[in-house]
């Protein structure tokens, strides 16, 4: 028996809350605009390097803001500096013999033809031929490997890929740089968006490239443009849980409004409230 009055008191609730979303669509309707509720949200980069050595320095600060191509940390070069240099000395090496060779060559290639084999056997040609092919080769060889080396020192420096803040430092000086261990997390400052949900109802009045107007409490004066770049093709139950017929009322979609924010004052997480303009509803003939 107690269960009883438990029981009706849901359904209640349930059905005052489908009346509130029916009520709050179709006043906006009438309104002329759709007020929805949600959080600044934006992209988030982890930085890592490609190579394993000890981090030299890391230059920024959490908080910090930080340029597209502006370099953000670098790990030790002390190993990678005189490979590179050894390298680059074998390729100047194997220019030098491969040019001697080619000149040996090429006088056995004139006395053979000259002598008609005589002054310079066939062989002997044949092994300058092979020894020429095979120095150059090794330099082939010698030249990838600087090339490799040249690489790794690019990749001992840190960039940042975009504008952006210095949302978390995650490792120090001293630390054994991994391409698996995050050195940064940065906080893109474009794109920004407002991620807000409407319900089933609500989703025939909304269409991308719609302007939108974003305000947030800590700047209660400014409002900021807006439009909508994304609307979910698939809907959420809420509760995610809970599937039954009386409860499809409660489907929402993610609805991403984008902001134009250039001096970068919206905080990711930041509340915000969305207020779009609905296109007026055709007017009835005879009216």
């Amino acid at each position: 028996m107690k269960r009883a009055p438990l029981v009706f008191l849901i359904l209640v609730v349930l059905g005052l809350a489908g009346w509130f979303a029916w009520w709050f669509t179709h006043r906006a309707a009438e309104n002329n605009t759709l007020v929805l509720y949600g959080n600044v949200d934006l992209r988030e980069v982890d930085l890592a390097f490609n190579n394993n050595e000890r981090i030299a320095e890391v230059l920024v600060e959490e908080g910090d803001r930080v340029h597209a191509g502006e370099l953000v940390a670098r790990v030790d070069t002390s190993r990678l500096v005189p490979e590179e240099a050894q390298a680059a000395a074998n390729v100047e090496a194997d220019k030098v013999n491969l040019a001697n060779n080619k000149l040996q060559k090429d006088r056995m290639a004139t006395l053979f033809a000259e002598s008609s084999g005589r002054a310079v056997s066939k062989q002997d040609f044949d092994n300058a031929k092979a020894t020429m092919d095979a120095m150059a080769a090794r330099e082939d060889a010698d030249t990838a490997t600087l090339a490799l080396y040249r690489q790794e020192l690019k990749d001992a420096q840190l960039y940042a890929p975009a504008d952006a803040v210095v949302r978390s430092r995650l490792m120090e000086p001293g630390d054994m740089a991994s391409p698996s261990k995050p050195v940064l997390t940065l906080a893109l400052t474009s794109p920004k968006w407002v991620r807000v949900y409407v319900d089933e109802p609500q989703l025939p009045l909304l269409h991308p490239g719609m302007r939108a107007r974003v305000s947030v409490d800590a700047f209660p004066d400014r409002a900021f443009a807006g439009w909508v770049g994304f609307i979910s093709p698939e809907a959420e139950f809420t509760p995610k849980n809970i599937e039954t017929t009386d409860l499809r009322t409660s489907l929402v979609y993610e609805v991403r409004v984008f902001v134009n924010d250039p001096a970068d004052a919206l905080r990711l997480g930041m509340p915000a409230t969305v207020t779009i303009r609905l296109p007026r509803p055709a007017s009835k003939v005879g009216t």
